[in-house]
């Protein structure tokens, strides 16, 4: 299972044109227009100008990877026998165990720990973006009962394993929602193409799924596929979809399906904002505006503030979540896309510099690939070693 643990730098994307941010108006006047997609609706109240015939959005790009997950047919052959969550965690992360472990192995054939060889294990360390905290705890542990001794690449994986579940342990938190909020609102906020709008699906079916009522809020009015996507979401897991037609003002919409969802007395309201780049301070400006208005309605809210990011950006998460941090005040992180990269290692990084709650990774395309974090499984799979 090859895989690059030391490249995939983030891809730049193109940026044709800048989006003005909406002043900031009175909730009355940011309130027309809205519509509540069910299932039943969504294909005829969608005009086919804002869905198929829209221009790609300049600011958030195409939305070639986040298109939900294909629902396998009725009439197909029957399936292989489904593997277990740590089996697929496994295989999620063998591009980054592989690696490291091949590193640390060409390291420690036949050596003794000296100073040569922790600087090399430092430096494969810092490079599977594991960052230099975490790389010097690592070799600092190692050096203390191992020094001048005969060590084998076993040895350090075990080291390893024992100190990304130190670190990662105390942020392994369960996403709790507040039944005495009603609805209980959680602001799902990062960069395009991160899977956010994936994990806002599969998040209304695990909910739905615990008997709790769901609305979802199509708050990417920048571009149609982002909408239509989200009413595919609402479609499987029957839950209500507030949208606008493309370019409708995100602020309005927010206040809108909060108000909805207060007089239905729904559960839980998730809200989609849409992608954007972090260095962008006139659309970082536009999501803290979505920040004030919801707060018109209940100033407590948002009761979550949900970071989406991808591994396979490597140390770009940690700018990402700095600034989505600072602007929107995250509570909570989704790491998604571990089965497809060489960089699960950021997680570690992540962890020492923000201390934030890790709720859920994601490790494939099928809602129960989405699961709770585990610290232990994750630094054992990371690692390569067995469960």
């Amino acid at each position: 299972m090859a895989g690059n643990f030391f490249s995939g730098m983030f891809g730049k994307k193109k940026r044709e044109s800048e989006d003005a941010p909406a002043e900031d108006s009175a909730p009355a006047a940011e309130i027309k227009g809205i519509e509540t997609v069910t299932s039943s609706e969504a294909a005829e109240k969608a005009p086919q100008s804002d869905v198929s015939a829209s221009a790609p959005d300049p600011v958030a790009g195409p939305i070639t990877d986040m298109a939900p997950a294909p629902v396998a047919s009725d009439a197909a052959a029957p399936p292989e026998k489904k593997k277990g969550w740590l089996s697929r965690l496994r295989d999620g992360l063998s591009k980054s165990s592989d690696k490291l472990t091949e590193g640390v192995t060409a390291i420690f054939t036949k050596r003794k720990l000296d100073d040569d060889t922790i600087d090399e294990l430092t430096d494969l360390l810092i490079t599977a973006d594991l960052g230099v905290p975490a790389a010097t705890r690592i070799t600092t542990a190692l050096a203390k009962d191992k020094f001048d001794k005969d060590i084998t690449d076993e040895d350090v994986r075990s080291a390893l394993a024992l100190e990304v579940a130190a670190t990662l342990a105390p942020h392994e938190k369960p996403l709790q929602i507040d039944g005495a909020k009603k609805p209980h609102i959680l602001l799902m906020v990062g960069v395009n193409g991160a899977g956010k709008t994936t994990t806002i699906g599969k998040l209304a079916r695990k909910f739905a799924d615990e008997g709790k009522s769901v609305m979802l809020a199509a708050g990417d009015t920048f571009r149609a596929a982002a909408i239509e996507q989200l009413q595919v979401w609402g479609d499987r897991t029957g839950a209500p979809v507030i949208a606008r037609k493309v370019g409708a003002d995100a602020a309005g919409l927010a206040f809108d399906a909060v108000k909805e969802a207060q007089e239905k007395g729904a559960d839980i309201l998730m809200i989609d904002t849409a992608g954007r780049l972090q260095n962008r301070k006139e659309l970082m400006d536009e999501l803290a505006k979505i920040v004030r208005v919801i707060k018109k309605l209940d100033e407590t809210a948002p009761h979550d503030v949900i970071l989406t990011l991808d591994a396979t950006v490597g140390q770009n998460a940690l700018s990402q979540a700095k600034v989505f941090t600072e602007i929107a005040g995250v509570t909570g992180l989704v790491m998604t896309k571990l089965d497809g990269t060489a960089r699960g290692g950021v997680l570690v990084a992540l962890a020492d510099q923000f201390k934030l709650p890790i709720h859920f990774i994601g490790v494939g395309e099928g809602v129960e690939d989405l699961q709770s974090f585990n610290a232990d499984a994750f630094s054992k799979a990371l690692a390569g070693l067995a469960a």
